[in-house]
């Protein structure tokens, strides 16, 4: 179980992820070099530090080795991003995620062996954080101010489930709009419509029950 998230470079990217995992009910720690950038996000998540995040000691003393998952969000600099992605690896961080500037960037970071790199330009932070919060969920999409859609693979424990049996609409007030099931796109699903293993639901709610949904994977 995560409990706890580390975020390294606060640009509009990285505090996207760090403020979005926080109002998900997650513990996170927000690094950056950046006094300004540290002081705008503090009142926003749990631990706001300014730390030399390619400096192994500091990582350690802001207390990056608590955390389960880190996100280096570093921009513009790709030395540093890498310099930092090899401290956290050698650090033995259980999971990280590299936000990478460029194709060449990102094959860099795949080669130190990272497990997830993501490009700002297709990935926002928003969509990432949900993202991360579990291995289940492929895609949100915020529609609009207060609407969200997303894309949750069916796990091991829903398999052989309904829709009827998940009552989505009832419990959390969320619509199912299709189910992907390999290359087959079944379009407003029947209620007694059975689940398979990795199956793909696409569902559309208000933001707010979409979260409270994912409280139970």
């Amino acid at each position: 179980m995560i409990k706890q998230f580390g975020v390294i470079g606060l640009g509009r990217f990285g505090s996207s992820v760090a403020i979005t995992l926080e109002k998900l009910g997650y513990q996170v720690l927000a690094i950056d070099k950046n006094e300004s950038k540290v002081d705008a996000l503090k009142d926003f998540v749990t631990h706001a530090k300014q730390t030399d995040a390619t400096d192994a000691d500091a990582l350690k003393e802001a207390g990056i080795a608590n955390c389960d998952v880190v996100v280096v969000a570093i921009g513009g600099d790709m030395q540093n991003s890498i310099l930092t992605t090899m401290v956290l690896k050698d650090m033995g961080t259980k999971r990280i995620i590299v936000k990478a500037s460029n194709a060449m960037h990102g094959k860099v970071i795949e080669k130190i062996g990272v497990e997830k790199i993501v490009y700002p330009e297709k990935d926002t932070g928003i969509r990432i954080a949900h993202q991360l919060v579990s291995s289940n969920i492929l895609d949100f999409i915020q529609v609009s101010s207060d609407y969200s859609m997303e894309e949750i693979k069916i796990s091991e424990d829903l398999k052989g489930s309904t829709l009827k049996d998940l009552n989505l609409r009832k419990k959390y007030d969320i619509e199912v709009l299709a189910i992907k099931r390999r290359d087959k796109l079944v379009l407003v699903p029947h209620a007694e419509e059975e689940l398979i293993l990795n199956d793909i639901l696409i569902i559309i709610g208000k933001t707010e029950n979409v979260r409270e949904f994912e409280k139970s994977f």
